[in-house]
């Protein structure tokens, strides 16, 4: 896949509407728009979670992959028939290449990648007992923004309907469990958990 940027302004979208993938215009309100807007924000989060002193050199590898990937993730939420295509090359064999440019599609490789990522490090973490409490170094709060924008994501591209590839639902959805593991590896003290009805628990104490 070819992309070439020029003049960065094209003043086309300055009644409100957009083009998606496939050259249709549609509300930058459609449910399409939002999610695939969501996925470049998720990005630019990343973005300032990878710029952070302190991240591990192999979680700093895998989410400049990442980053690329959501691109990916994008460029597959902004042209419709997703689950179509998905379905299709299920069916009949991925010989898209043969009938001209292949759509840029999520596939299941995607979203075992990040599972293996995930088992590599949470293998090393101890369990968890109750919720962890957000925050600690620049990085693990970072990570955590990440994984909330991340989950934001995954709710916009639900948002979609029968029409998305069903794929980067799930690999949305395995993305922020991967941040919230690598926001637990990157911490170097033992992070706060949820401690339930503390509030109440002080107020009588006091």
């Amino acid at each position: 896949m070819t992309v070439n940027l020029t003049r960065i302004y094209t003043r086309l979208g300055d009644d409100g509407d957009t083009h998606l993938g496939d050259m249709s215009r549609v509300s930058k309100l459609d449910p399409r728009v939002e999610a695939y807007g969501t996925v470049d924000e998720l990005n630019a989060t990343v973005g300032v979670a990878l710029a952070q002193p302190g991240m591990p050199a192999r979680f700093a590898e895998w989410l400049a992959r990442v980053q690329n990937d959501l691109l990916d993730v994008g460029a597959d939420l902004c042209v419709p028939g997703g689950a179509q295509d998905v379905a299709r090359a299920a069916t009949e064999g991925n010989d898209e290449a043969a009938k001209g440019r292949p759509r840029l599609r999520i596939t299941p490789a995607y979203t075992a990648w990040l599972e293996q990522a995930c088992d590599e490090v949470n293998d090393k973490l101890p369990p968890l007992r109750s919720f962890v409490i957000p925050g600690g170094s620049p990085v693990v709060a970072h990570l955590h923004i990440s994984r909330t924008v991340c989950r934001r994501a995954e709710r916009r591209a639900i948002a979609i309907g029968d029409d998305a590839n069903p794929e980067t639902i799930r690999y949305l959805n395995r993305l922020s469990d991967l941040l919230f593991i690598l926001a637990r590896g990157a911490s170097e003290t033992d992070q706060p958990l949820w401690d339930p009805g503390a509030h109440s628990a002080e107020q009588h104490a006091g």
